[in-house]
């Protein structure tokens, strides 16, 4: 088989062809011709007519006449006389420029080929030599063939194979990736239009060509715009740059909270999170995933030449007005990087504790809690249950104006007015313990800690609790009594968790029914016992409609789900608690003692919403066990 090496010696050699024949072009206008025309008097022209006529009566009956012009070499000019005959030129430029575009497509035709068909693994190596024999083939017959009739097996010996080749790759492909069709001529021609100022079509048509109207906007270091721009203008022109616009601009108008692009063996595999749950999307083939990969770490600031060590950046992006923040974070893996994006919408952010769905004893509770001069209130739960969202929202119950609130995150997620927001960086060696040390000495008198992971960060939190500041702070844990004992579990004195924690938060996610297409019905009693709901007090529930109908749903899509809805448990800690802790008292003694209080575990919550018609049971078990 021949490779691209053997493509490229071929057309080397048919180079020096091409410049043997010019050099042979000016030995022949060198050669001075035997009949060269010269200035001759009537008398010499008359003296060769007389001898014309007498040679005509002299020459045998057998023999040829005389050539008037004398000899000829080249390929026939118009004039055969006279001082501007033209002598020894032997190619036609309009055909020779004809073959030389023929050349260059063929060319560029055969480099497509080869690295499409690796992309999409459809024997790259048969191709290619499909490709260099059609071309060989063709110009052979171009060069041998008189005039335009070499150039018609031309075309046919090298658009035979390419025509095969993109029949076999479009049946693999998708429909929207297929080329040649009538709506990619159509896309093609439309944008090339448009990218000299052409704009041809309704604005629907103009975004198929141009792409959706989202705008990248590349990271920037520090306060430097110009790099911005410049990792923004470099990824315009890149090869799939018009389907990672189309990728992100689907993605946020599904709703998606994480992108997950994933090699695969033959292809780039996409997954993306709808409220919590991954769903798969159309993939890419290996050459486009390639290519749209390529183009995130650009505009993310990050390292397009390493594929196996961990790399995470940021970018944003501009969409109808509003803006969209993207974190990026890679990984190597047996077939290749791994990405996924995170996706920020800033639109989105939570405005207060009233639009998270507390009921009223338990949003007054909160409000209390919040408002406190000082102590430590901490919100727990796994990844993607929304801790960070509802301490922004206890933020925004505070007076930023009149008091002065510090937070310090990995990374920031959404920009808050009039509030200092610090972006650890943990190359540059600052911690959430470091950097806690230092805003301490800024007079803050509300700090909000993005996550308590070790001992340090926990000891210096508790502390600020202690000296009249109001903390506020993530740890993961399962419920609120897990989360407490995780503080002393990280090293926390007791007796310190006791005196600096007012208050836990514990908090899920489920997935809300659609209003328009859900459906009631009547739940077995297994189910019911399962789930702790009385039988008799209990007629219907509701769940997702299961007759295809929600496939027609234009709110939710045919998901049968649209939005979410926390499910809380709060744990309150009184003087009694505090005694508890200082005891190291177990924790069934604790949550025993909650639970006189009037503490609802997150199940309990989440069954006053299935009875309500919020979310179904099935939900309800999946997210809380």
């Amino acid at each position: 088989m021949i490779d691209n090496r053997g493509r490229a010696a071929l057309a080397v050699l048919l180079i020096l062809l091409m410049v043997s024949w010019s050099h042979a072009q000016e030995e022949a206008s060198a050669t001075p011709e035997p009949n060269a025309t010269q200035e001759s008097s009537p008398a010499v022209n008359q003296m060769s007519g007389t001898a014309s006529r007498r040679s005509k009566l002299d020459r045998p009956p057998t023999a040829f006449p005389p050539n008037p012009y004398g000899f000829f070499r080249g390929n026939g000019p118009a004039q055969y006389s006279g001082p501007n005959r033209t002598v020894g030129f032997y190619f036609n430029w309009f055909l020779l420029l004809l073959v030389l575009g023929a050349f260059l497509l063929w060319m560029n035709s055969s480099r497509w080929v080869d690295e499409d068909s690796r992309g999409l693994n459809l024997g790259t190596a048969n191709w290619n030599t499909a490709m260099l024999f059609g071309g060989v083939a063709g110009f052979f017959l171009s060069l041998v063939l008189p005039r335009f009739v070499g150039l018609v097996p031309m075309l046919a010996a090298w658009g035979v194979p390419l025509g095969m080749y993109i029949r076999e790759r479009n049946a693999k492909v998708p429909e929207a990736r297929r080329v040649m069709t009538q709506a990619h001529i159509r896309r093609w021609t439309l944008k090339k239009l448009a990218t000299i100022g052409i704009h041809i079509g309704s604005r629907e048509t103009i975004e198929s060509t141009m792409g959706p109207p989202i705008q990248f906007l590349g990271k920037s270091d520090g306060n430097d715009r110009g790099e911005a721009e410049r990792r923004s203008r470099q990824v315009e022109n890149s090869k799939g740059y018009l389907a990672a616009k189309e990728l992100v601009y689907d993605a946020i108008n599904r709703r998606t909270t994480d992108v997950h692009l994933e090699p695969k063996e033959d292809e780039l595999s996409v997954r993306i999170r709808i409220d919590g749950v991954m769903y798969p999307a159309d993939g890419y083939d290996v050459a486009t995933g390639r290519n749209i990969l390529n183009i995130f770490k650009v505009l993310g600031g990050m390292d397009i030449t390493e594929r196996r060590r961990p790399q995470d950046g940021s970018f944003r992006a501009l969409l109808e007005g509003r803006e969209i923040d993207f974190r990026l974070a890679t990984q190597g893996t047996r077939h290749g990087e791994k990405m996924s994006l995170r996706i920020l919408d800033q639109s989105n952010s939570v405005g207060s504790l009233s639009d998270l769905g507390f009921r009223k004893s338990l949003f007054e509770q909160i409000v209390g809690i919040v408002d406190q001069p000082h102590g430590l209130f901490l919100s727990c739960g796994p990844t993607g249950a929304g801790k960070s969202t509802t301490l922004y929202a206890a933020l925004r119950e505070i007076d930023a104006y009149q008091r002065n609130i510090i937070t310090v995150e990995d990374p920031v997620e959404y920009k808050m007015e009039n509030v200092n927001q610090i972006e650890i960086n943990t190359r540059a060696g600052q911690t959430f313990a470091n950097s806690l040390r230092s805003i301490l000495r800024q007079d803050p008198d509300v700090v909000m800690i993005g996550e308590i992971r070790d001992q340090e960060t926990a000891s210096i939190a508790c502390q600020a609790a202690n000296t009249g500041h109001m903390v506020f702070s993530t740890i993961h844990a399962n419920d609120t009594i897990t989360a407490l004992y995780r503080m002393i579990e990280l090293g926390v004195e007791p007796f310190m968790v006791a005196n600096s924690v007012s208050a836990i938060l514990a908090q899920r996610l489920t997935r809300r029914l659609c209003d328009l297409c859900r459906e009631p019905y009547a739940p077995n009693e297994d189910l019911m016992k399962r789930a702790g709901l009385p039988i008799d007090r209990i007629e219907q529930l509701y769940r997702p409609r299961l007759n295809g109908e929600a496939g027609r749903c234009r709110q939710c899509g045919g998901l049968g789900y649209f939005g979410r809805a926390g499910v809380f448990e709060l744990l309150v800690i009184t003087e009694r608690m505090r005694d508890l802790i200082r005891e190291k008292a177990p924790m069934s003694a604790i949550k025993a003692e909650a639970r006189k209080n009037g503490m609802l575990t997150m199940q309990e919550e989440g069954l006053r919403l299935v009875v309500r018609g919020v979310t179904s049971v099935q939900e309800l078990v999946r997210v809380v066990k």
